[in-house]
């Protein structure tokens, strides 16, 4: 079995803006990379887990989406790293849109993303870690199994958990995961 860091995207991947869909809007989070390289020479699987709320709120397409998506792989890529998966939830039980207005069982803090990645990549969710910046990621990861939940914050004030591990920045959650 292999393992996996699950890394959300709006505040672990990219700097949160509320609903970034396009390019240009995009910003990468100081260290990401260097995170995302440290798990892959240590063996893990990078996939991302994201809740696109701004999908069911229709702010912007399933399209729009994956266009950015497909970019944003793209710049791993560039840089020698292999996302093996971006997982998405695009529905959200109260402010949802015709089709997108639904509770799903991916929406995190449902474990539905990570457990689809658990099957289609035979992973061992035990000796796997999650990266998350919402309390909600955290959830997710401890319904679903995941050995080590780390919680990025900067911010002294945002809702504790007892569940994960608190970082300030990736750099941090670098060190703390992969040095030697």
């Amino acid at each position: 079995m292999r393992k996996a860091l699950f890394l959300d995207r709006d505040g672990v991947v990219n700097v949160e803006k509320n609903y970034v869909y396009r390019i240009e809007d995009f910003e990468f989070m100081d260290g990401i990379f260097e995170l995302a390289r440290a798990a892959q020479d240590a063996g893990y699987l990078l996939i991302v887990i994201t809740n696109q709320a701004g999908i069911a709120r229709g702010y912007y397409t399933e399209e729009d989406y994956h266009n950015l998506t497909r970019w944003m792989v793209d710049e791993f890529a560039r840089r020698g790293i292999t996302i093996a998966q971006v997982y998405y939830c695009p529905f959200h039980p109260e402010a949802g849109q015709g089709i997108y207005k639904a509770d799903s069982w991916d929406r995190k803090p449902n474990p539905g993303m990570l457990l689809r990645a658990r099957d289609e990549f035979d992973l061992d969710l035990s000796k796997s870690i999650l990266v998350g910046d919402k309390v909600s990621d955290i959830e997710a990861g401890r319904r679903a199994g995941v050995g080590r939940l780390i919680l990025l914050s900067e911010h002294p004030n945002q809702r504790k958990t007892d569940l994960a591990i608190m970082a300030p920045t990736l750099a941090v959650v670098k060190a703390l995961l992969f040095q030697k």
